[in-house]
């Protein structure tokens, strides 16, 4: 066992358009971390620094107790106190795993898997034509993903005028992937929360002739028991849970039977110690999970751990990091291999952050929710 050490300080980075987080030991082992909360890391990195002075002088190794302190501090909670702990927790993990030289997948049981399966992200998000988005997708298999995620709609979904004008665009561009990328490899679909729960059962139905992997967030995740009643009515498995923060709002999703694959933020829902109970919790109901990662290379570092040691692991949201600013941060970029992600042999999260790199700076979140065509406010 090393000898005993205790947490010095912290150091936040506004990198990019993400929160970064360092916490030093005396020893001088580092611990690296991310907050979640996605384009807002502003006040997830004030929360940080609120929660600095009580974990200063702490034991870094006691993670349970000291997510269950900070968790109870306050009376009021939420995705900002979420996301600030989320990145403490991983940053702690990455710490007990270095000073305990091993990776912090044997910390939580061990690996169950060697390589980590991705899903890549096609068609630039919301937009581009029908071939655009065929035509990236293929490109996408041919590089060895077995698994591509898109939008089914363009980037002026808002512009409709009819909910028959907005399903057929969204069944045709889903049509046109799955014959560009044949039969064996799986289409995700991602409507982003953008349909009620009426026109999500209608359009689920259609796109049943396509055999999708998963029909992701098909409504607000404001309501599991009517998100119960989606995943009921049409037959596409439902994937969902990359808003939630707590264990305990999983629980009334896997309760309702209103998921498939549960979708964990590592960065927002507790950090590895809150997503491993979550994924446990969904082994319990035979459910399996695909973590959420919009995020930098650490959001990704820390999944492949997560991955690594769960036995009910699907697939993992990757959105590629062979290019700058993202293949810039790490001194060596995690393996990606026809689509797989090797599980990293090195200590902690396996990774070395190159300091350069983090001079970058913040890129702000520009707020642009669009607006109908009649004027109202569209959801994202």
């Amino acid at each position: 066992m090393p000898r005993p050490t205790k947490i010095e300080k912290l150091e936040t980075f506004l990198w990019d358009r993400w929160l970064l987080l360092k916490i030093h030991c005396e020893d001088g082992t580092v611990g690296i971390g991310e907050g979640g909360v996605h384009g807002w890391q502003r006040p997830t990195k004030t929360m940080i620094e609120t929660m600095e002075a009580y974990l200063i002088g702490q034991d870094p190794h006691k993670i349970e107790h000291h997510y269950q302190w900070l968790y109870r501090s306050s009376h009021f909670m939420g995705s900002v106190v979420q996301g600030a702990l989320s990145a403490i927790d991983i940053a702690l993990w990455d710490i007990k795993g270095k000073r305990l030289e091993v990776p912090i997948y044997d910390l939580m049981g061990g690996k169950t898997r060697d390589k980590v399966r991705c899903y890549m992200h096609v068609g630039s998000g919301n937009g581009g034509s029908v071939e655009d988005l065929a035509n990236d997708a293929l490109a996408a298999v041919k590089k060895g993903y077995t698994a591509v995620r898109f939008s089914p709609f363009s980037s002026e979904y808002y512009l409709h005028k009819s909910y028959s004008e907005w399903a057929n665009e969204a069944v045709t561009r889903v049509g046109a992937v799955r014959e560009m990328v044949g039969p064996d490899v799986d289409v995700c679909i991602e409507i982003h929360r953008q349909m009620n729960p009426t026109e999500s059962i209608s359009l689920g139905r259609r796109l049943e002739q396509f055999n999708p992997f998963f029909y992701e967030d098909p409504m607000l995740p404001d309501s599991p028991k009517i998100m119960g009643e989606i995943a009921d009515k049409c037959n596409i498995p439902i994937a969902t849970g990359e808003r939630f923060t707590t264990i305990f709002e999983y629980q009334q999703l896997l309760e309702s039977n209103a998921v498939s694959y549960v979708r964990p933020d590592l960065c927002l829902c507790g950090g590895l110690s809150g997503s491993k109970k979550v994924a446990a919790m969904a082994e319990a109901n035979h459910v399996k999970v695909i973590p959420h990662n919009p995020l930098s290379p650490v959001s990704t570092a820390a999944c492949v751990q997560l991955d690594a040691c769960i036995p009910n692991f699907a697939l993992q949201e990757y959105t590629g990091e062979d290019k700058p600013p993202k293949s810039d941060l790490f001194v060596e970029p995690l393996e990606m291999i026809n689509g797989y992600l090797t599980v990293p042999e090195g200590p902690g999260l396996g990774i070395q952050i190159n300091e350069h790199a983090l001079s970058m700076p913040e890129n702000p979140k520009v707020l642009d929710t669009p607006i109908g065509y009649d004027g109202s406010v569209q959801d994202r």
